[in-house]
């Protein structure tokens, strides 16, 4: 696990990254948000205390289907979020800022 310190400089070589190639720069926040979407599924998951077989039997899919959903998010349909979120007993909330 990194210290603040670590971090603190993860995030200044990050920003110096960003603020060099714009482009790309666009390209890393939505990387990540979609990283982020398949970090939250994983963990809602596993706090409810479901496998990826329990919740692709829930949705009438295969366990694959949930790992490629919690490990590379990008493109994912609204409605799989909102089933696959009430499949674990949860809702979606979006939000726009």
């Amino acid at each position: 696990m990194k210290n603040e310190k670590e971090m603190d400089d993860l995030d200044k070589t990050i920003a110096e990254w960003k603020h060099r190639n714009p482009e790309l720069a666009n390209q890393f926040d939505e990387g990540y948000e979609n990283f982020k979407i398949g970090v939250l599924f994983k963990a809602s998951r596993k706090q409810a205390g479901m496998t990826q077989e329990e919740v692709a039997q829930k949705l009438g899919t295969k366990k694959s289907a949930i790992s490629r959903i919690e490990n590379h998010a990008e493109d994912i349909r609204l409605s799989t979020l909102h089933k696959y979120a009430k499949a674990l007993g949860k809702k979606v909330n979006l939000e726009i800022v």
